[in-house]
């Protein structure tokens, strides 16, 4: 029998009716379940803000989460929740935070910030070193799910080294997203640039919580001790509002050689045969015309 692991999950649209996620209590009630019997113990609702769309703010978050943690407790649900936002990008950021209409994770230094799923946005860089100016440290969600990813994998490998986090959801290493995500989830864990695993959960049976199977697969890939930091160690270092110098960077660039089969890593030939299987899959399909089809 397998032990379950504890894990953290920093992202999810639990909370009900309060934007695309979880319809209504009996849903959140329902993922909320799911995600205890994974090994979460700590869950963090992260509602959509987007300014016209999902009019939420921080104290409204707050006490949808309080509201939800007590309907939690009466059904005997031990799972610790914590209120926090998937930020869209918006201008004058870092005053919605100090002003707590955005709300950081667990009021901590940490936030997740959604760019535009399918445009990329102008000066990019400029907005998260803005963030990071402000004593904020920004957790860029889903990048391997943007579709413009693949013409701007410089930038964010640049702004990893710059000090904004990465956030990889789970189900893009299980497939749930299709294949592109897939392949840029494997190779930004396999060139260090993912801090953390995140669900992005929305509901019960669609985009459920699978926490548990992300980390399995980034285990296959990384290691047990690099899943463990992906799901757990990291994300308490940011419910404790620990400082970036003090927290355990993924493995780097040198240590995962992407061009080169990740040879020298310890990684078992399978990893190393799916490893280029998958650059092979990336040069013919997604850089051939034919790709652009189905974009």
């Amino acid at each position: 029998m397998l032990l379950m692991k504890r894990m953290i999950d920093l992202h999810s649209h639990i909370l009900p009716g309060i934007d695309d996620g979880a319809a209504h209590l009996d849903i959140s009630i329902e993922m909320a379940r799911i995600a205890e019997a994974s090994g979460v113990t700590v869950q963090a609702c992260t509602p959509h803000i987007l300014p016209g769309v999902y009019n939420n703010t921080g104290p409204q978050i707050l006490l949808a989460t309080i509201e939800l943690q007590r309907r939690l407790d009466e059904k005997g649900i031990s799972l610790r929740l914590v209120a926090g936002a998937d930020a869209h990008v918006v201008p004058n950021m870092v005053a919605g935070l100090r002003e707590k209409r955005i709300p950081s994770l667990a009021g901590s230094r940490y936030v997740l910030v959604e760019p535009p799923h399918h445009v990329p946005l102008p000066r990019i860089e400029n907005f998260f070193f803005d963030i990071l100016g402000g004593g904020f440290v920004p957790i860029l969600t889903h990048p391997e799910r943007l579709t413009w990813i693949e013409t701007h994998y410089a930038v964010f490998k640049e702004l990893s080294r710059a000090g904004t986090w990465m956030q990889v959801t789970s189900g893009s290493l299980t497939g749930a997203f299709g294949r592109r995500p897939k392949y840029w989830a494997e190779r930004m864990l396999n060139e260090g640039l993912v801090n953390i695993l995140a669900t992005d959960a929305h509901g019960a049976r669609r985009r459920r919580p699978d926490l548990a199977e992300g980390r399995a697969v980034a285990a296959t890939w990384l290691g047990e001790q690099e899943a463990e930091e992906l799901v757990l160690v990291r994300p308490q270092a940011i419910l404790d509002n620990r400082d970036p110098s003090e927290v355990s960077a993924p493995p780097s660039v040198a240590d995962r050689r992407w061009d080169k089969g990740m040879s020298g890593t310890g990684h078992s030939d399978e990893h190393n045969r799916r490893s280029r299987g998958w650059r092979n899959w990336f040069s013919q399909t997604i850089k051939s015309p034919r790709a652009n089809r189905d974009r």
